[in-house]
């Protein structure tokens, strides 16, 4: 099965690098604000369902741009499929973007290939059998200390998303480690926390098929996968969180209380943080030292002092 998606993630790599080489004649059309779909995903799209079905016809499809249009609709095997991941990227001629596959048995991973084509990179994982770049197996990045981290993650693009919530959480992200990138693919994301070339990853209102396969090639390489709250039942909960075990778990307790499903307190929190953040600065609430606080009278210089002294 891992061969067929491989093969499926090939030919599809084999049309977006063709229509790569001249990325300006490529139709595009907008499915809502900021959220792009392309001829070269749909076509993409097709020669992925009809490699996996002409091997497996009893499976089931679950695709980005079909939905479960194709294939069984009550099979316990269904592929999980995104033809482009990372789609504004490729019409501005921003190399980084992937094919991402997964196969679920009955809900659960069993099988992952992201595969790169800018840099002609397969990743790949099976269930229980460990991770792989081409044929190099991958671990994940060693770090324990989130201060020493690169964290990869998503901005908000969507109407409707909350986007002073992410910034807030963003915010404490940044300020906890090395530095913070924005690459735009998630499934390729995941796939960089699998391989050790970042340290972690988090990321809200995603969808099944941007994180199906990434999920698998990380748990494969030893580190853990779950939403905010850490819950690793989350494929469907629209937001997620990886890294090496210490890592996640550092992240996981900064990033809980952006969840959807934190706590009321939590919750009450982030929104009084939010306006906090919004209010001007001569209007915000004072702090307690500045309600104390009494002006001193100057001191004066003597010869030989410091202003700063």
């Amino acid at each position: 099965m891992l061969n067929v998606a491989v093969k499926a993630a090939r030919a599809a790599g084999a049309i977006i690098n063709r229509a790569a080489l001249d990325v300006e004649a490529v139709r595009v059309s907008a499915k809502q604000t900021n959220d792009f779909v392309t001829e070269v995903d749909h076509a993409a799209e097709a020669i992925i369902i009809e490699t996996l079905l002409t091997a497996y016809p009893g499976h089931g499809i679950l695709a980005e741009e079909s939905g479960s249009e194709h294939g069984a609709r009550d099979s316990e095997f269904v592929w999980v499929i995104d033809p482009l991941d990372g789609t504004t990227n490729f019409i501005h001629g921003f190399p980084f973007y992937c094919v991402s596959i997964a196969l679920t048995v009955r809900g659960k991973v069993e099988q992952a290939v992201v595969y790169d084509p800018t840099r002609n990179d397969i990743y790949s994982a099976s269930k229980g059998r460990g991770a792989y770049v081409n044929d190099r197996r991958i671990r994940v990045a060693k770090r324990t200390r989130l201060q020493e981290c690169l964290i990869s993650t998503g901005f908000p693009y969507r109407p409707g998303d909350k986007l002073k919530t992410y910034l807030n959480a963003l915010g404490e992200v940044m300020s906890q480690c090395a530095g913070v990138r924005r690459p735009g693919a998630a499934a390729l994301d995941l796939a960089y926390v699998a391989a050790g070339f970042s340290d972690g990853f988090f990321e809200s209102g995603l969808q099944p098929w941007d994180v199906a396969a990434g999920s698998l090639l990380v748990t494969e390489a030893g580190g853990l996968i779950g939403n905010f709250t850490g819950e690793s039942d989350f494929m469907d909960h629209g937001e997620c969180v990886a890294g090496n075990p210490r890592i996640y778990g550092q992240l996981v307790t900064t990033l809980g209380k952006y969840s959807k499903f934190a706590g009321a307190g939590d919750k009450a929190s982030v929104r009084q943080a939010v306006l906090d953040a919004a209010l001007p600065a001569e209007t915000a609430a004072p702090t307690p030292a500045q309600t104390l606080s009494v002006p001193r009278a100057p001191r004066a210089v003597k010869s030989g002092d410091s202003e700063a002294g």
